[in-house]
C-alpha cells in the first residue's frame, strides 16, 4: 500500500468530502513551512504529504485508483494486468478512459484551496481565514454569464463576466468581480404606486467538493413609490462563483416605459389636453385619470394663451424621501385654431374682442 493517505490525514476510509476538507484544512495549516521556522524540514515534508493526500482523496478518480492498487499502482510503479503501456503510468477505466496522475506543487494545492499562498506571512496569523474553506477543486475557471427572467413581459438575456485572475502565489486577497448591471423597465404606474417584481436568476456555484453546479434563486425587488429612473437595487454576491474571486453583485437599474397621457418631469407629472379655441377663450373642463385609477375633474376658467399651463398641486410623482408629498399635475394645452372663418364670423369675433 505504500503511505496511507487517510492516516497521512487522520480520517477514516469512507470519509466524505466535508471531513476531508476539515482535516486538510486543520493539518495545512498546522504544518505549513511559514508557520514553522524552527523545524522548516520536517513541515515541508509533513506538508508535502499532507496536501498529497487531499490532492488524492478529494478526487474521485484517483481516490477510486488509490483505494484499489495503493499509492505504487496511483503513481504507475505497479500496473494492473492489462493496463498496457511501457511505463505504467496510465491506467484505463472500465469507460476507456485514461487515468494520469501527476502530484501537483503542494503550495499550488494550497493556495487552489485557500485563495492565497500563505496567510502566515502576510495576512499576521490566522485573521481572515474565516469562510474561505471549501474553495479547492477545479483550477482557475472564467466565469460564465448568469441568466436572467422576469415573472412577467420583462425578459433579460445572459449576461457573462470576466474577471481577473487571482493569483496561485500572489499573496493577496480574493478579487471581486465586476459588477453586472441590467436595466429593469417599469411603467410609470408601478413608480407611482410601488410594486414588487420576482426575477428569476441561474447562477453557478461550488458545492462542498469544489464542484460546479447551477442553481436558480429567485430575487424580490420592492420598488418604492416615486422611484426615478435610474435607481440602482444592488443583490450582494449573486453572481456565479469560481474560485479566487469574489461573485459579482447583481445590479438592477430602473427604467422608465413611456406612457400614453403623462411623462414625467423630475417630481411632476405634465400631460397635454386638445381643446378648441372658443374652451381656450371661455373656459372647459378637463377629465384626467390618475396613474392611480382616480378621476380627477379640472375646470379650466382662465384664457389658455400659447405656453399656458393649469397646474394642479399634489398630483403628481410621490416624493422618494417621503411618498406623503407628491410633486404637481401640469397640464399644458394644444389650441385647435379653426381652419377658415366665414366673413360673418369675422365680423362678430372683431366686434367682440374690440368691447
Amino acid at each position: 500500500m505504500g503511505v496511507d493517505y487517510y492516516k497521512v490525514l487522520q480520517v477514516e476510509r469512507g470519509a466524505s468530502d466535508d471531513e476531508l476538507k476539515k482535516a486538510y484544512r486543520k493539518l495545512a495549516m498546522k504544518w505549513h513551512p511559514d508557520k514553522n521556522p524552527n523545524s522548516k524540514k520536517e513541515a515541508e515534508a509533513k506538508f508535502k504529504q499532507i496536501s498529497e493526500a487531499y490532492e488524492v482523496l478529494s478526487d474521485s478518480q484517483k481516490r477510486a485508483v488509490y483505494d484499489q492498487y495503493g499509492e505504487e499502482g496511483l503513481k504507475g510503479q505497479v500496473p494492473p494486468p492489462g493496463a498496457g503501456g511501457p511505463g505504467g503510468s496510465s491506467y484505463y477505466g472500465g469507460d476507456g478512459s485514461t487515468f494520469r496522475f501527476n502530484p501537483r506543487s503542494a503550495d499550488d494545492i494550497f493556495a487552489e484551496f485557500f485563495g492565497f499562498s500563505s496567510p502566515f506571512s502576510t495576512m499576521g496569523g490566522m485573521g481572515g481565514m474565516g469562510g474561505m474553506g471549501g474553495m479547492g477543486g477545479g483550477a482557475d475557471r472564467g466565469m460564465r454569464g448568469s441568466k436572467f427572467g422576469m415573472f412577467g413581459d420583462d425578459i433579460f438575456g445572459n449576461f457573462s463576466q470576466f474577471p481577473g485572475e487571482a493569483s496561485m502565489h500572489a499573496p493577496q486577497r480574493p478579487q471581486k468581480a465586476a459588477p453586472i448591471e441590467n436595466r429593469l423597465p417599469c411603467n410609470l404606474a408601478d413608480l407611482y404606486k410601488g410594486t414588487t417584481k420576482k426575477m428569476k436568476i441561474s447562477r453557478e456555484i461550488l458545492d462542498s467538493s469544489g464542484r460546479m453546479m447551477v442553481v436558480e434563486e429567485i430575487l424580490t425587488i420592492d420598488i418604492k413609490p416615486g422611484w426615478k429612473k435610474g435607481t440602482k437595487i444592488t443583490f450582494p454576491e449573486k453572481g456565479n462563483e469560481s474560485p479566487h474571486v469574489i461573485p459579482a453583485d447583481i445590479v438592477f437599474v430602473i427604467d422608465e416605459k413611456p406612457h400614453d397621457l403623462f411623462t414625467r418631469e423630475g417630481n411632476d407629472l405634465a400631460m397635454t389636453q386638445k381643446i378648441s379655441l372658443a374652451e381656450a377663450l371661455t373656459g372647459c373642463t378637463v377629465q384626467v385619470t390618475a396613474l392611480d385609477g382616480r378621476n380627477l375633474t379640472v375646470a379650466i376658467n382662465n384664457v389658455v394663451h400659447p405656453g399656458y399651463e393649469e397646474v394642479v398641486p399634489r398630483e403628481g410623482m410621490p416624493i422618494p424621501k417621503d411618498p406623503s408629498k407628491k410633486g404637481n399635475l401640469r397640464i399644458k394645452f394644444n389650441i385647435k385654431f379653426p381652419s377658415r372663418l366665414t366673413s360673418e364670423q369675422k365680423s362678430e369675433i372683431k366686434r367682440l374682442l374690440a368691447s
